[in-house]
C-alpha cells in the first residue's frame, strides 16, 4: 500500500483547506464541541452543508449515473478528515447510510425522490434502530410492521430510542418486524417515513455531555406506502449491517482525535506541577509518546478501510476493528489528560482554574457516546470475532 496522498488527493486537500477559511464561523464549526455540529440544526449549518452540495462533495463517490462523481472513496474519506478537524458538520447520514444502501438496494421512486435531495442538501434523516431492549442487540428489536388493510402499505407501531436528529429530520429510517415468527436477524424491514406523519410523537432524551440531546420517539398506526418500503420485505437486517459498516467509517475520524492528542501534548509543553515543567516528568513523556503510537496505529486502521472499500468490498471487519480502536483511544486520551491533570482536570467548562477551559472534562463525558453510536464496543468485538477470527456463534 502507498502510505503517500497523490498530487491530486493532496490538491483536494487544500481546496477543502480553503473552503472552510471561506466558510469558517463559530456557528457552523467549533473543534471545542466534540461532534455537536452533527447532534443540531441550524440555518448556518444548512447553508453550509448547501455550499458543499454546491461543490459537488456530497455523494462524490456515489456512481455518475445517479448524479454522483464517481470519484475514489479516499476522497470522501479526506472531506471529512478535514471538516472534522475544524469542528464543522461531515457528509452527513443520508450521503452514506440513506444514500448508499438506496442506491444499492432502493426501488426506483426512491431514488428519484431521494437521491437528488441528498445531492442538494435539501433533507435530512434519522435513523430509528434502537428500541429499549433492542441497542446493542439490534436483531431483537420488536416495533411491529403489519400490513395495512387495504393491502397497499404496512402499519407501524412501537417505540424508538437514541434518535439523534429526529428533532429535527424530515424523513425517518426505521426498521421493524415484518415477519414475527422468523429467526430474529430475519423478518426485519426498512421503510421510509416523513418526520410529520400522523402518529409519530418525539420526546427528548438529554445526555450526561453538556446540550447534547437526542430522542425517544414513538410511532402509534403510522400508515407507509409501499414504494417507502427499502429493497425487499424481510430483509432489512442485510441492509442495516451493510450500511452500519459504512457509517462506522464515515462518523467516526482521525483527525478528531490527533486534534485531541495535539491539544494535550501542546498543553503539557507549558504547564507545570509544583513548581515544575510537566514535561519534565518521566511518566507524562511516557503518556504522551504511547498515546502518539496509538494515534498512528489509529490512522492505519482507516488505511486498511479505505483500502477495502476502494477495492470494491464492504469494509466489515475492517470497520469494526476501526471504530472499536480509535473510539477506545479517545476514551484513553480525556483518561490520561485528567490523571495528569489532578483535581483540576475535573473541572467544567469556564470554571476559574479548569485546565484547557474544561474541554477535556466535557468530553470525557461525550466520549461515551461515540464507543455506542454506530453499535457498541461489544458489538465490534462480537463482530472482530466471528468475521476475523472465525469464531462460532452462542446459542
Amino acid at each position: 500500500m502507498d502510505f503517500e496522498y497523490s498530487t491530486e488527493e493532496k490538491a483536494f486537500q487544500r481546496e477543502v483547506r480553503a473552503f472552510i477559511e471561506e466558510q469558517r464561523s463559530p456557528g457552523v464549526m467549533d473543534p471545542t464541541r466534540e461532534g455537536m455540529a452533527q447532534l443540531v440544526d441550524t440555518p448556518e449549518r444548512r447553508r453550509f452543508m448547501k455550499a458543499m452540495a454546491d461543490r459537488g462533495w456530497l455523494g462524490m463517490s456515489w456512481p455518475a449515473e445517479y448524479g454522483g462523481g464517481a470519484a475514489p472513496g479516499i476522497y470522501e474519506y479526506l472531506l471529512n478528515e478535514e471538516l472534522a478537524a475544524a469542528g464543522a458538520p461531515l457528509i452527513g447520514k443520508g450521503v452514506g447510510i440513506v444514500g448508499k444502501t438506496i442506491i444499492r438496494h432502493g426501488n426506483e421512486r426512491l431514488k428519484s425522490e431521494f437521491l437528488p435531495k441528498i445531492l442538494n442538501a435539501e433533507i435530512e434523516f434519522a435513523i430509528g434502530y434502537s428500541e429499549p431492549n433492542a441497542g446493542s442487540d439490534l436483531a431483537s428489536l420488536v416495533m411491529r410492521a403489519t400490513l395495512a388493510p387495504e393491502g397497499k402499505g404496512w402499519i407501524l407501531n412501537g417505540q424508538k430510542r437514541f434518535t439523534t436528529s429526529a428533532h429535527f429530520a424530515d424523513w425517518y429510517w426505521v426498521a421493524a418486524r415484518t415477519d414475527p415468527d422468523a429467526p430474529k436477524h430475519k423478518g426485519i424491514t426498512l421503510f421510509l417515513v416523513p418526520m410529520n406523519a400522523p402518529g409519530i410523537t418525539i420526546q427528548a432524551m438529554d445526555c450526561i455531555g453538556d446540550n447534547e440531546r437526542t430522542n425517544e420517539v414513538f410511532l402509534d398506526n403510522v400508515f407507509v406506502g409501499d414504494d417507502y418500503v427499502v429493497g425487499e420485505v424481510d430483509k432489512g437486517w442485510y441492509y442495516i449491517s451493510e450500511a452500519l459498516d459504512f457509517e462506522r467509517f464515515t462518523l467516526f475520524t482521525i483527525s478528531t482525535y490527533v486534534k485531541k492528542y495535539e491539544v494535550i501534548r501542546d498543553w503539557i509543553r507549558e504547564a507545570t506541577r509544583d513548581g515544575s515543567p510537566l514535561k519534565d516528568d518521566p511518566h507524562v513523556r511516557r503518556t504522551i509518546a504511547w498515546l502518539a503510537t496509538q494515534i498512528e496505529i489509529a490512522k492505519m486502521h482507516t488505511l486498511r478501510v479505505i483500502s477495502k472499500a476502494g477495492a470494491g468490498g464492504v469494509p466489515n471487519l475492517e470497520s469494526a476493528m476501526f471504530k472499536l480502536f480509535t473510539t477506545q483511544l479517545g476514551q484513553k486520551i480525556t483518561d490520561e489528560f485528567l490523571t495528569i491533570a489532578g483535581a483540576q482536570g475535573a473541572l467544567r467548562r469556564d470554571t476559574p482554574g479548569a485546565p484547557l477551559n474544561g474541554r477535556m472534562e466535557n468530553y470525557y463525558r461525550y466520549s461515551v457516546i461515540d464507543t455506542v453510536g454506530a453499535g457498541t464496543s461489544e458489538v465490534q468485538r462480537n463482530i472482530i470475532a466471528r468475521r476475523g477470527l472465525g469464531l462460532p456463534v452462542e446459542n
